[in-house]
């Protein structure tokens, strides 16, 4: 038996198992790779966003490349469901578990097909996080190869991303666009292939990723149609082949150190919230011990310098002109911020892939401040507690909002009720907008806040209303917000006995998030509350529901 085929000989040279072999002449393969390493490329390529819709073409330059270092690629596909599509719909309940779905479909085929590795190519913030979960269940040799971020639209003279086609909305409600303007905002918001450019999602997960070791060097600054994407498809190619040779696999990449590296990058970049659920889910998944706990202590220590879109002015191909994100990471290296020691998929461990790149300069006028000089001097993913979110909570506050909000709620148990509150003008300076059985369980599949948020901002209301939820947020969001409040209103946590006028503070200082309301208050109106039932669940939601662990464990479909 080839070492390098350690599973794949079962399907292709067991003299036990002839079936295997026979399906593989009939798909026209060779001898020579019949007996080399079956590498599986699993894109999550699509036609219908702008994230994916590249994906299957840098699919099959990995998998040519493959062949070219004596392996056999064999590409298949998983799904993915876009945000900016759906969100703002009843589509948007699927995002977060699309993510599980792709996690069981990688897992599925490797095992179900016994290749010996992966290479996954992914382009929205769950494609990501589900990939790395399917190749650590798998733990066989591994890559994960980011479809890259979009070029930034222009419009008017004006730079344009995804978030720009919500936030005019917001201005065409209040009647400071015109509709020739708002229709070219939706025009010429995203040109062409890649993901959203700010420090949403999927650029804060591509970061994580490669902060973690999971992608090769660049891969997370590299454009969608860039040189530089193509030549790394190359590169993934001769790095998995190093992979099963040396019999490095996932799980000895993500590991506590890796993980802190992950998130001390998301911090110091200005990353989403969503990013919390993310490298939770990940951590369970590899079995590495990681709570919320170790956010809020990476958070407290840890300075916001990354000055990116939503709340600041550069987008993921600014960090691409400085640098990329090794220049970045070797400036962070330098500082004594990041663990060296962590092995990474090119087979050397950090410090070794940074030995010989040089730091990027940072400079209060550009995408990166100084260490000296942050935008925040600890991190904007903060991490609350108080007796409306007991089990916690995560606010994404830049610090341009102010340090603390306190006001009456308005309560509204869809977002799209909520949504029609906002439009009609029903939402007022001072008001704190509570969407609520919009949760994991209460969705299901707890659906992102950004359509009235992106209103809210809009309307010119973003420092004077703050919002929280049990929903999650997207990256694109901003403004005083707070999301993955738990234990969820479908779950009979506080936030589902809450009424309209109640006093609520959040305070980020003392990291809290309250109701001025007392334990008996509390407790007696637990007793008349009663169960929201998501109506008319069937097939995926109805599992996920039933399945799904909290947001502060991750949204985990396979707990325990």
């Amino acid at each position: 038996m080839n070492d390098m085929k350690r599973h794949s000989w079962e399907i292709s040279q067991n003299p036990e198992h002839p079936a295997g072999k026979a399906m593989l002449y009939a798909t026209g393969m060779s001898d020579k790779q019949m007996n080399q390493p079956f590498v599986g490329v699993g894109s999550c390529g699509y036609e219908s966003n702008p994230c994916n819709m590249h994906l299957n073409d840098l699919a099959a330059s990995i998998r040519e490349a493959t062949r070219k270092e004596g392996l056999t690629g064999l590409v298949f596909n998983t799904i993915g469901i876009s945000d900016g599509t759906s969100m703002g719909t009843l589509g948007m309940r699927y995002s977060l578990v699309s993510r599980e779905i792709i996690a069981d479909s990688v897992e599925s085929f490797i095992c179900g097909h016994s290749f010996d590795a992966s290479i996954t190519v992914a382009g929205c913030d769950k494609n990501m996080p589900g990939a790395i979960m399917g190749m650590l269940r798998t733990d066989r040799p591994g890559i994960m190869v980011y479809g890259g971020t979009i070029a930034s639209g222009l419009y008017k003279g004006e730079k344009l991303n995804i978030v720009s086609a919500f936030e005019a909305f917001g201005k065409r409600l209040k009647g400071e666009i015109s509709e020739e303007d708002y229709d070219g905002v939706i025009r010429n918001a995203c040109p062409g292939a890649g993901a959203c450019g700010g420090m949403y999602t999927a650029n804060t997960m591509s970061s994580a990723a490669e902060a973690m070791g999971m992608s090769l060097p660049y891969s997370s600054t590299n454009p969608a149609m860039s040189p530089e994407k193509q030549a790394e498809c190359a590169e993934a190619a001769a790095a998995i082949k190093r992979l099963i040779a040396a019999d490095i696999r996932p799980s000895h990449i993500v590991t506590r150190k890796s993980l802190e590296n992950a998130v001390r990058v998301v911090v110091l970049l200005g990353g989403s919230t969503n990013a919390v659920l993310h490298l939770l889910a990940i951590a369970r998944t590899a079995g590495v011990p990681f709570t919320l706990e170790d956010f809020r202590r990476i958070n407290e220590e840890t300075p916001v310098i990354g000055d990116f879109k939503p709340s600041g002015q550069f987008l993921m191909e600014d960090l691409h002109e400085q640098g990329g994100l090794p220049a970045f990471m070797r400036y962070l290296l330098d500082k004594g911020l990041l663990h060296g020691d962590c092995l990474t998929v090119t087979g050397k461990t950090v410090a070794e892939n940074l030995a010989a790149i040089s730091p990027i300069i940072p400079s209060t006028v550009n995408a990166i401040r100084p260490l000296e000089q942050p935008l925040k001097p600890t991190g904007h993913l903060c991490i609350l507690k108080g007796n409306l979110a007991p089990e916690g909570a995560v606010a994404k506050i830049s610090g341009k909002e102010g340090k603390a909000f306190q006001g009456p709620a308005k309560v509204y148990d869809s977002e799209a009720e909520a949504n029609a509150a906002i439009r009609d003008k029903q939402v007022q300076a001072g008001d704190v907008v509570v969407i609520r059985y919009v949760g994991p369980k209460g969705g299901p599949g707890m659906p992102e806040m950004l359509k009235p948020t992106s209103m809210i901002i809009g309307a010119g209301l973003g420092s004077e209303v703050a919002l929280i939820t049990d929903g999650r947020f997207s990256g694109g969001t901003h403004g005083f917000v707070v999301g993955h409040v738990t234990p969820e209103a479908y779950l009979g946590g506080p936030i589902g006995l809450l009424q309209d006028g109640d006093l609520i503070t959040i305070a980020s200082d003392g990291l809290t998030l309250s109701v001025d309301l007392s334990e008996e208050e509390l407790a007696q109106r637990k007793k008349t509350w009663t169960p929201r039932q998501p109506k008319g669940l069937q097939g995926t939601l109805k599992k996920y529901n039933r399945l799904v662990a909290t947001a502060s464990e991750g949204c985990v479909t396979d707990q325990d």
